[in-house]
């Protein structure tokens, strides 16, 4: 599954990611790679969270294991 994902420079450096289609999903890096590395990992671990406790309505149909990640710089 594809998910979208806004990397955003921050000012004092380093990299912000937040997920629109699983609101609260966010993570962060040191460089773009490391960014969007760890937002990868937060998606898995936010998926398992939503399954674990039985809601599974929150996860937006089609979204399961991540195929790819696409990238709009804010």
């Amino acid at each position: 599954m594809k998910y979208l994902v806004y990397l955003e420079p921050q000012p004092e450096g380093g990299y912000t990611v937040t997920v629109p289609a699983l609101p609260g999903c966010i993570s962060e890096g040191e460089t773009k790679e490391e960014a969007l590395q760890n937002i990868k990992d937060a998606i898995r671990g936010c998926i398992f969270v939503l399954k674990k406790h039985g809601r599974e309505d929150e996860i937006p149909k089609g979204m399961g294991e991540i195929e790819s990640v696409e990238v709009v710089v804010t």
